[in-house]
């Protein structure tokens, strides 16, 4: 707490700061992190809809328990930081730092306890359709016997259990590490054993047999603690998760932004602990002596009998049709296959929408792979925010390139928890002769766009792809999208005219077609909303009538 200086002698004494209550709450704002928790709560929703297919309903509660760690790791990361940091900012709604972390505390909690109410639920609607977790029920002797073999063979040579104590430090636990915690006996010897999780080993391992049965990997451990730990006695026991601070600030004095984030994605590991998530049975005496080790005295303490609910995903990809959505093909668009499959023939013809997933995104991977082979194509430019780990889009850019066409790529850095596979791509493609470029220090680019320059009969031609997806081979299978396809010359210039703001600083003029963030995209807004406005007063068709919607057509 600060405290005041001490007021010279000439000076009269200064009066005491007022006892200041906290702001009201302002009605028009929602909390930020507090409506983040509401939409995830909206996700754990689906997975408690009995019409959605069990796996789909498991594959829902493991996408909210990944999108809560995320969540820890980022947002509460940050106002983390600024409590421990001394830094007070009233949120838009009026709460302090400290009113929302406690909010945010008390939230998060409701939410895990109705992730493990489904959890509960989905576990034993599960075995009933022959799709089993087990845990420390007996099983029958052959199912014994392979998981004594599996363990002595595949599990044990990778475990690495470590004493704690003057001469064995506490190790150092990595983002989402899982981890259990032993206190063992000896005549009259008393140790600590830690074993981390191995990294590279699957959470959920599938028992062979008829039946869909699963052991979590932790729950194989404790089975065969005589095994590990041979002529100790257990004294105490408990599971911990942990996630850290992995949120990467911008400094505007980075000379070289590959490098910075190269050095933050590597100081991001070691993140402070913000999330401490435990056993509800753990002993006090292990958790206190975990947080001591941990150095986790700030983070948030949570009890969780289910830690690690993301891991769930590995049971979704049991193959069981009927107890998942009815695949769906989406269909190729009909245009491109009127012209034969040349993308560049029906795009020159008119202008078209895509809609996708229901039309297959196959059809832009297309379009750059065309352009790649097109020994009339002389230049791609094309931004990337998210690509993945398997791009035929990055694959298609390095083909081209190879090929000796002029290829720029804007890879967007600040892409987050993608910044390490965007470097190696971004590497990649640089080794192919693609020109690199990483946008703005300041900005992310989320600009959706694919530009290619064509060699034609009347001269070069540009034709072009807006996305309002990611370049994704694997969201753009899932997620609701648009594409549009367009050889309009006007938006060629316009993009062009964006692509050399991206590239060059060189801040767009006379954009015809284009309205551009953060260069005039407030203000064209606002002139559209004013113009909707003034139509309602003046009675005409308006998108803002108080009785009835009505587009207009001008």
């Amino acid at each position: 707490m600060a405290t005041q200086a001490p007021a010279a002698p000439s000076e009269a004494p200064a009066p005491a700061a007022p006892n200041v209550a906290p702001a009201v709450p302002e009605a028009r704002y929602f909390n930020r992190e507090l409506s983040w928790l509401a939409f995830n709560r909206r996700v754990l929703e689906e997975a408690a809809n009995p019409h959605h297919p069990l796996l789909e309903r498991l594959r829902f509660l493991s996408i909210s328990a990944s999108n809560l760690d995320e969540f820890f790791m980022v947002r509460v990361a940050g106002l983390k930081a600024h409590q421990i940091l001394g830094v007070e900012e009233r949120s838009a709604d009026g709460l302090t730092t400290a009113q929302q972390l406690s909010a945010i505390e008390a939230e998060a909690d409701r939410l895990v306890e109705s992730q493990e109410e489904v959890w509960r639920s989905l576990r034993t609607a599960l075995h009933e359709n022959e799709v089993t977790v087990v845990g420390s029920e007996p099983l029958d002797a052959k199912a014994e016997a392979w998981l004594d073999s599996y363990f002595r063979e595949q599990i044990f040579p990778v475990l690495t259990p470590q004493a704690i104590d003057p001469a064995h430090p506490f190790p150092f636990i990595p983002n989402r590490g899982f981890s259990l915690i032993f206190e063992l006996k000896r005549g009259k010897t008393h140790i600590r054993e830690l074993i981390m999780l191995p990294a590279g080993v699957p959470r959920f391992i599938r028992i062979p047999g008829a039946d869909a049965r699963y052991i979590a990997l932790e729950t194989l451990i404790r089975r065969r603690t005589d095994y590990l730990f041979p002529k100790y006695e257990l004294l105490r026991q408990g599971a911990f998760r942990i996630l850290r601070d992995s949120d990467i600030e911008i400094e505007e004095e980075a000379e070289d932004l590959v490098r910075y984030f190269s050095t933050a994605i590597k100081r991001r590991r070691r993140g402070r602990v913000v999330r401490l998530e435990i056993e509800p049975d753990m002993p006090d005496v292990l958790i206190r002596f975990v947080k001591e080790g941990l150095g986790a005295q700030n983070a948030i303490i949570s009890e969780s009998s289910s830690p690690g609910m993301a891991d769930l995903s590995a049971i979704v990809e049991e193959d069981r049709p009927e107890l998942k959505f009815p695949p769906f093909d989406p269909r190729f668009p009909e245009r491109i296959r009127e012209h034969g499959g040349d993308c560049f023939a029906a795009i020159r013809e008119k202008d078209f929408l895509v809609h996708h997933p229901y039309e297959s995104f196959e059809v832009v991977v297309e379009f750059v792979r065309q352009a790649a082979a097109d020994p009339d194509v002389v230049a791609i430019k094309q931004t990337l925010y998210r690509a993945g780990k398997q791009s035929a889009i990055m694959r298609a850019l390095i083909d081209a390139a190879e090929a000796g066409k002029s290829v720029t790529a804007v890879i967007e850095l600040k892409a987050r928890f993608d910044e390490e596979q965007n470097i190696m791509w971004a590497n990649a493609l640089e080794r192919a002769g693609v020109q690199v470029v990483y946008g703005f220090v300041d900005w992310k680019t989320h600009a959706k766009v694919s530009m290619v320059i064509r060699r034609e009969a009347k001269g070069y031609r540009t034709y072009c792809h807006f996305g309002t997806g990611n370049y994704h081979p694997v969201t753009a299978r899932i997620y609701t999208d648009v594409s549009y396809f367009t050889a309009d010359p006007r938006i060629g210039r316009d993009v062009a005219k964006l692509f050399n703001y991206i590239t060059g600083y060189l801040e767009p003029k006379n954009l015809r077609q284009l309205v551009i963030s953060p260069a005039g995209m407030r203000a064209e807004l606002l002139r559209l909303m004013d113009a909707e406005i003034a139509a309602a007063k003046a009675g005409k068709p308006s998108a803002c009538g108080r009785s009835s919607i009505r587009w207009s057509t001008r």
